[in-house]
């Protein structure tokens, strides 16, 4: 079964940085747009991030636009997403997944949870002093 792995995750100073990656084993991704969302215990995994395939379209949450920014590697199948300027409230568990219905991330669509396949087991990235 396909699955994304997600990595990168760390503990960080707050104003600090890090780079999470996620690749799925035997997925050829590059055909998708691909989403980075995240989630923090008792609260729904929030959308906040896409990477498009054909136009190489990108959509930020406006809780880390200008910090967080994504990009992906199609001939490794991997996509990125640096994070700078960390701040405590970015502490949860980050996940990557594959939006199998579409090339693009459509400014209507993108956050549209049930439209992303191959979730991963995610990655912890807590901010703190």
């Amino acid at each position: 079964q396909v699955q994304f792995v997600e990595s990168g995750g760390d503990l960080v100073q707050p104003g600090g940085s890090l780079r999470l990656s996620c690749a799925a084993p035997g997925f050829t991704a590059e055909y998708y747009a691909i989403g980075w969302f995240r989630q923090v215990p008792g609260k729904e995994r929030e959308a906040i991030s896409c990477v498009g395939y054909s136009d190489g379209s990108t959509q930020y949450a406006d809780s880390v636009k200008g910090r967080f920014t994504i990009s992906r590697d199609n001939a490794r199948s991997t996509v990125y997403l640096e994070m700078n300027s960390l701040k405590p409230e970015d502490t949860a568990v980050y996940y990557c997944a594959a939006n199998l219905m579409r090339s693009i991330c459509a400014p209507q669509t993108w956050r549209t949870r049930h439209e992303y396949s191959y979730w991963g087991h995610g990655t912890q990235v807590t901010v703190s002093s």
